[in-house]
């Protein structure tokens, strides 16, 4: 039965980060906190209420790259309001609040259809690939420190081709490692299950095989690496080195085009940032 109980989305606060993990447990995902507060400090998440008052019925989290660009992510509808129109009130209060900018998001096949009755259009595939990286140290690049901030910024200002540095100044706190090479940087943090290696971000991709391949081996264990499809070469060097078992999204855009050189963005921070 439909439930006609008015659908308010309200801003949410980190005391709701609780609620948010238990939502993503409903939908099958891992509940993924330190995911979580890192998009409360960058984003803007957003929530409804669930009517039985039993924590959230609905979320997503808005993010703003400059005055340009913005991402959508963690668009999620607690299994018993499925159908009830809760993740749509959701999107079109964060396309109104992104305000004629250019959005993204990563889709599934099962978003998809919503997203593309709101104007977003397939920019392209990408797959989560992971597994145990195996090789030997590249020699070509090296552990960064807070000095070299200032110099990722300006090669990321250029590549990503809008203003994230709110998120990379966070790196340091929030990730296992920063690496940084001769015309490149490259990040890895630390999920639930696992390590997701991004962003990486190189002039050419030799630097950034080098980045991936040592990023991988300093964090050990399972990695992940979410790949652009049209990577070919690089999704075959990876699986060469034991990465493999893709599960694949759709990139999605509306409003305009995907910021940047992408051929320089190898890897992205995570699928919810871009």
């Amino acid at each position: 039965m439909k439930n006609n109980a008015p659908m308010n989305v309200r801003r949410l606060t980190l005391a709701d980060l609780d609620d948010c993990a238990r939502l993503a447990k409903d939908r099958g995902w891992l509940p993924e906190r330190h995911k979580w507060g890192l998009l409360f400090e960058v984003g803007e998440p957003y929530g409804i209420d669930a009517p039985d008052g039993d924590g959230l019925a609905a979320t997503n989290v808005l993010t703003f790259y400059g005055d340009d660009h913005a991402v959508v992510s963690m668009v999620l509808t607690a299994s018993r309001y499925e159908r009830q129109g809760l993740a749509g009130r959701l999107m079109e209060h964060v396309l109104e609040r992104a305000a004629g900018r250019t959005v993204s998001l990563y889709a599934t096949e099962m978003g998809r259809p919503l997203y593309e009755r709101l104007g977003f259009r397939v920019a392209g595939r990408a797959a989560k690939h992971t597994g145990v990286f195996r090789g030997e140290p590249s020699g070509r690049t090296r552990p960064a420190t807070e000095a070299d901030l200032d110099a990722i910024l300006r090669l990321d200002a250029e590549v990503f081709g809008t203003d994230r540095s709110a998120l990379l100044r966070r790196m340091f706190g929030f990730g296992v490692q920063v690496r940084v090479a001769e015309g490149g940087f490259g990040h890895c943090w630390r999920n639930d299950d696992n390590t997701v290696i991004g962003p990486v971000v190189a002039r050419d991709e030799g630097t950034a095989r080098a980045l991936i391949g040592d990023l991988a081996l300093h964090a050990g264990g399972e990695v992940r690496m979410d790949f652009d499809l049209s990577r070919q070469a690089l999704i075959a060097w990876a699986g060469e080195h034991g990465i493999g078992s893709p599960w694949q999204v759709s990139m999605m855009v509306r409003g305009g085009e995907l910021p940047g050189d992408r051929a320089c963005q190898y890897l992205p921070f995570m699928q919810a940032l871009g």
